[in-house]
């Protein structure tokens, strides 16, 4: 496996949630590291085993394992590991947790170049509309990672390995393979960084955790149509519960309200005015 700086550069950014969990449902816990989510798929009632998806930021996979040991006992299983996409900060802790566990990552093939140490993704853009966390972003690493040994392509029938009833959506936009994961007993959403509940280039609301429904992060997103398309399609499952790559899980009436103004008013409210990604078609 091939280390680069999108698991080793360490990053002095935080919110006030770091290091705290919440349960969507009794199988579904949400871990905040940083300004990061990570998700632990497993009822602990139940079975010590479980799936993690998404591996949080750079240096902090032994606080990801402290939290497991601590919910699912010091004896768990980690079954696999499910990849919304391959940015640093859902990446961070990847390969310190594989040469503890060797389970196989999933992963949407258009994300394997990334994954594979082939391809470096775009870089962020410090150019464009936004907050204090944009144009900081030139800190943050965007090189490839090689996990080839442990790669998996997610199931073309749509079900996700590990995960009985779930599904998961290509939802491309921040990034070419992105996706998000869904179930429907429950209408639970796990959207990666299709949408956040946080504005994610505010510094303040990143510390403060701000609840409210947002676009992808601007500055690594790199195609606003097919982004709307994504959220578009999300609103449409008409989710009860979801958690995102970035701020608080969100429920009900708030959720949906939030999920259709985005979709009804995605190039007011996500598109940035400019930058080098911007697409000006996207409606």
């Amino acid at each position: 496996m091939e280390r680069s700086a999108s698991t080793e550069k360490i990053l002095p950014v935080t919110s006030f949630k770091s290091g705290s969990g919440v349960e969507l449902t009794p199988d579904v816990y949400c871990y905040t590291i940083q300004v990061a989510n990570v998700f632990f798929i497993g009822n602990p009632a139940l079975s010590n085993e479980w799936v993690l998806v998404d591996a949080g930021m750079p240096g902090t996979s032994w606080r990801l394992l402290k939290e497991a040991e601590k919910r699912f006992g010091p004896d768990h299983k980690l079954k696999a590991i499910i990849l919304t996409h391959g940015h640093f900060d859902h990446v961070g802790g990847l390969i310190d947790i594989l040469e503890k566990y060797k389970v196989p990552v999933y992963a949407h093939p258009l994300e394997f170049s990334y994954l594979k140490g082939a391809t470096d993704y775009p870089e962020p853009d410090t150019t464009v509309e936004g907050g204090i966390v944009a144009k900081m972003s030139w800190e943050f690493p965007n090189k490839a990672i090689d996990i080839s040994a442990h790669l998996k392509e997610l199931p073309a029938d749509g079900t996700v390995p590990e995960m009985p009833g779930w599904k998961w959506l290509h939802t491309p936009g921040h990034s070419e393979g992105h996706v998000s994961l869904f179930r429907e007993n429950g209408r639970v959403l796990l959207a990666g960084d299709a949408f956040t509940t946080v504005k994610q280039d505010s510094l303040y609301k990143v510390m403060t955790q701000k609840k409210e429904v947002h676009g992808p992060p601007v500055y690594l997103t790199t195609d606003w149509r097919a982004a709307w398309e994504s959220v578009t399609k999300l609103a449409d499952l008409r989710p009860h519960t979801a958690g995102t790559g970035h701020g608080k899980p969100m429920h009900g009436s708030l959720l949906a309200k939030g999920l259709v103004d985005l979709t009804n008013n995605f190039q007011e409210q996500a598109v940035p005015k400019y930058g080098k990604y911007v697409n000006q078609n996207t409606q």
